[in-house]
């Protein structure tokens, strides 16, 4: 079924703006039904856990509904959900907690693809250890050279760490046949899925992830971190927490402190929005936007990443003849265009492209139209 683009849009009270919002590699916008039940937990339910009383209690009720939400969004148990401020702040806890298994000179391996949040947190832990971090290499296309990444495992690789889809450039990881690489050296799977979220399903047991951290701010909800780590891993971890904190469900044991209980509502709005959409929709929607683009981009800008929408989600790194990344993002902004400038932290990408200032990005998601996309090009152009 297609997409119903004007009647999402109506859902979203932000696309009211005359500001058009390539922005979404950043951050979504969120829809009304999601400030709603932020505004409504806050009104009728603010509390906190275990005390013998109706706000509560209902507290206690949305905790387990939300991680019910996160299970159902990410294919795993609820049991096997982490909530947490943000993926990064979850990646320096949760490596920390991991860091307690490894010894000096194990190996962690992570890609040029990277977000930096699923590097520095290697990179701290190696100081603090001892550890030695290889970083596998991406193609000339910015596709994952996944023999340079067979290469770097060895007997002393414990963990692989690796994004599903690039948060600079756009391009997609085999994540699965990443995950059987880690596995076959007998290192943990861990998946970055903070970009790839708002754009496909995830399945954490189909891809054979160990461990799976995404960020809902990018997929339609409030500024939350949401992690999945399978059931052994998370009894067999020592969490660093409280002593009074309880040790069940089992991903409560990694949560530290009061959760954001208004946020964690609004993330259970944002996978009931997903849902009420389908990404079948999504993906269409995307893919079409993103050859619009591809199409028309006018030759005055260069363009880093795959050049077609095989192998990638609609997120186009590029720069314009003539004009600094932050020259050309200022100008659209001015004339009513939200899109980013730099690196995005993503540290090795740009490295790798030889980009110390980075790129322009402007990133597609479901709400997006093909009018906006014409908009853009025409801007583009005039540039």
């Amino acid at each position: 079924m297609a997409l119903d683009v004007p009647a999402v849009r109506a859902r979203f009270s932000a696309l009211e703006s005359e500001l058009v919002f390539f922005d979404g590699p950043g951050g979504s916008q969120v829809p009304d039904e999601v400030i709603e039940a932020i505004a409504n937990y806050l009104r009728t339910s603010n509390a906190n856990v275990s005390g013998p009383y109706s706000t509560s209690r209902r507290t206690e009720a949305l905790v387990d509904d939300a991680r019910r939400a996160g299970g159902a969004f990410l294919g795993c148990s609820p049991e096997e959900v982490v909530f947490g401020a943000n993926m990064t702040t979850l990646n320096f806890a949760l490596s920390r907690t991991v860091g307690r298994e490894l010894e000096a000179g194990d190996e962690i391996v992570v890609t040029q693809l990277d977000h930096d949040g699923n590097v520095s947190p290697w990179l701290e832990l190696a100081r603090d250890l001892d550890l030695k971090v290889r970083v596998a290499a991406i193609r000339d296309d910015t596709s994952l050279d996944l023999d340079d990444l067979e290469a770097q495992l060895s007997d002393r690789t414990r963990v692989v760490a690796f994004p599903w889809a690039s948060n600079a450039v756009g391009t997609l990881v085999d994540v699965a046949r990443v995950a059987e690489l880690a596995h076959s050296a007998g290192a943990l799977a861990w998946v970055d899925a903070v970009h790839y979220a708002p754009h496909g399903p995830i399945d954490v047991g189909a891809i054979g992830a160990d461990v799976l951290i995404c960020s809902p701010y990018k997929y339609f909800g409030p500024h939350l971190g949401l992690a999945f780590a399978r059931t052994e891993l998370l009894e067999r971890w020592r969490p660093y927490k409280v002593r009074p904190a309880a040790e069940t469900p089992l991903g409560h044991k990694f949560e530290t402190g009061t959760l954001p209980h208004e946020l964690l509502a609004g993330f259970v709005a944002a996978v009931r929005y997903l849902d009420s959409i389908g990404f079948d929709a999504i993906v269409a929607h995307e893919r079409e936007l993103g050859e619009r683009f591809l199409a028309g981009l006018p030759a005055s800008c260069a363009l880093y990443g795959l050049p077609t929408m095989e192998g990638r989600v609609p997120t186009f790194c590029f720069n314009v003849d003539g004009l600094s990344p932050l020259d050309a993002a200022t100008r659209l902004g001015e004339r009513g265009f939200a899109v980013w400038r730099g690196n995005y932290y993503a540290v090795e990408v740009m490295d790798r492209l030889g980009l110390p200032e980075g790129a322009v990005r402007a990133g597609m998601l479901h709400y997006n139209t093909a009018e906006e996309v014409d908009r853009l090009l025409a801007e583009l152009a005039s540039l």
